[in-house]
């Protein structure tokens, strides 16, 4: 008698090889994800500047994942994307760093440098622009 053969497992390898041809991010060693507020109130303390800084530092340190034909590492380890607020715009320009859960307020571009270093390498908040930072949880999620 022939063993049976689970038809759904096969589907779920079919959509996760197809998921990574879609979305490589899945795949890609990410560790962060900074979100740079470029709203309305975040924007009048000159935001744009803090989020070129971000992404002229993790493009020169090869970590800003992304498309190489756009100048990016497809196996980077940290997301740069610029949002409408993070929360704080009245101390902006404000940042974020996921999963570390942490705030960071008046961001300058100056500053950039320090955060990419200290906060993304090293794991050590930059504590004199840490507005707050919330508990986190470790536990990674699988998606494949």
């Amino acid at each position: 008698m022939k063993a049976p053969t689970f038809m759904i497992e096969d589907q779920l390898n079919d959509e996760c090889e197809r998921l990574e041809t879609l979305a490589p991010i899945i795949t890609a060693p990410i560790r962060h994800h900074v979100f740079v507020c470029t709203g309305k109130s975040c924007s009048a303390v000159d935001s744009a500047a803090v989020m070129a800084a971000f992404d002229q530092e993790l493009r020169a340190r090869n970590l800003l994942f992304g498309k190489e034909k756009k100048g990016k590492n497809p196996k980077g380890s940290i997301v740069l994307t610029e949002c409408g607020s993070v929360g704080f715009c009245a101390v902006g320009a404000a940042v974020m760093v996921y999963p570390d859960g942490v705030w960071y307020a008046k961001v300058r571009a100056s500053d950039v440098p320090e955060i990419v270093e200290r906060h993304l390498l090293n794991g050590q908040v930059v504590e004199r622009l840490a507005l707050m930072q919330l508990p986190v949880e470790s536990a990674q999620p699988e998606l494949c």
